[in-house]
């Protein structure tokens, strides 16, 4: 492999405690979505080369499936990591230009996090650049999330992709699906802090993926009028969120997040699984003040976890968690002040 030309790096969060989820999508019609952008990040690099300086034009690294195989432009067959090969052919590359993609994420594939969709932010960051192209955050955010549902038909909402763009603390409002404004909350650092400190996010061991369950509560909210009472739950939890981390009040936190969870298993009670309620079950016993199955929920995934004042009943739920299920992974994370960056290496 010769030397690069020029290195690009992007990086971007994952997103947890997205309090108001399944009110970001297409059949919610409108929505309000609490989250936060969390290490550890998505990252994508390119190795930018002369075209005649390498076989294939363009070549992507999954690193996480120890994956690197080529992508034409113009070849619509993906067939192995579709949401990176319809990126790259969604951005207008110079046909002169050859280069390799590595993609990293240190979060585990499937947990619920949005890693999908930081990696796509990540990656059209940095393609970005190479193009000498202009987007704003939600520019990217709305590209990556429009890669995902018009090119791959996926059903996808809105906040991951925000939240990877915006990073922080943010709360959304989605007037008509998929506009939405992002609203990031400035707070005092020693409440930061603590809200750092205190959080934990818990994975359960494998990979969370849609499913039937997925579908039938789709299928429900389709037939029913977007202000269902069932919607308007999720959605409240969002605002109360918001009010809470802005007083500082992680009591009223912890309760917006279990009022969630709640609210997600009215819609389908598989959405929070079996394993889900035993991480509920030992946070309860160690002292947490709430919880929040991430994502849409279901089989497998993550949990975010809020914790009480003293630093030792975290370290103690860790220890319990991993006596409770080898499976369970507490994965260390840290708030993200910022969404997606890309830069040059010199």
């Amino acid at each position: 492999m010769p030397e690069p030309l020029r290195i690009i790096n992007s990086v971007a969060p994952i997103r947890i405690c997205d309090n108001g989820g399944w009110t970001d999508t297409w059949f919610a019609e409108y929505g309000a979505i609490f989250n936060i952008g969390v290490y550890p990040y998505a990252e994508a690099q390119l190795k930018i080369f002369r075209r005649d300086q390498v076989e294939d034009r363009i070549v992507i690294h999954a690193e996480n499936f120890a994956e690197r195989f080529s992508v034409e432009r113009g070849n619509r067959e993906w067939n192995h990591h579709p949401l990176l090969e319809a990126a790259v052919e969604y951005m207008n590359v110079p046909q002169d230009v050859a280069f390799e993609v590595g993609i990293y994420s240190e979060a585990p594939a499937g947990a619920s996090t949005g890693t999908s969709a930081a990696v796509t932010v990540a990656l059209i960051g940095a393609l970005v650049l190479l193009t000498s192209g202009r987007m704003t955050p939600y520019e990217v955010a709305q590209t990556a999330q429009k890669i995902e549902t018009e090119m791959l038909g996926q059903q996808c909402g809105i906040q991951d992709q925000l939240c990877s763009a915006f990073g922080g603390i943010n709360y959304i409002e989605m007037y008509q699906y998929p506009h939405a404004s992002v609203s990031q909350l400035h707070i005092p650092d020693a409440t930061w802090w603590e809200l750092e400190r205190r959080l934990a996010l818990v994975f359960l061991g494998k990979s969370h993926s849609s499913s039937d369950v997925h579908e039938t509560v789709i299928a429900d909210l389709e037939g029913a009028a977007p202000d269902n009472a069932k919607l308007e739950d999720l959605r409240q939890t969002a605002a109360k969120s918001r009010d809470a981390v802005y007083a500082g009040d992680l009591v009223a936190l912890g309760r917006a997040m279990i009022e969630n969870t709640e609210a997600q298993a009215r819609l389908h009670p598989d959405l929070v699984s079996a394993e889900a309620h035993q991480v509920i079950e030992l946070a309860q016993a160690h002292g947490a003040l709430g919880w929040k199955v991430n994502g849409a929920g279901g089989d497998g995934g993550s949990l975010t976890l809020l914790l009480g004042a003293e630093s030792d009943q975290k370290r103690a739920l860790v220890r319990a968690l991993k006596v409770a299920n080898p499976l369970f992974q507490h994965i260390p994370i840290y708030l993200s002040r910022f969404g997606l960056r890309v830069w040059n290496s010199p």
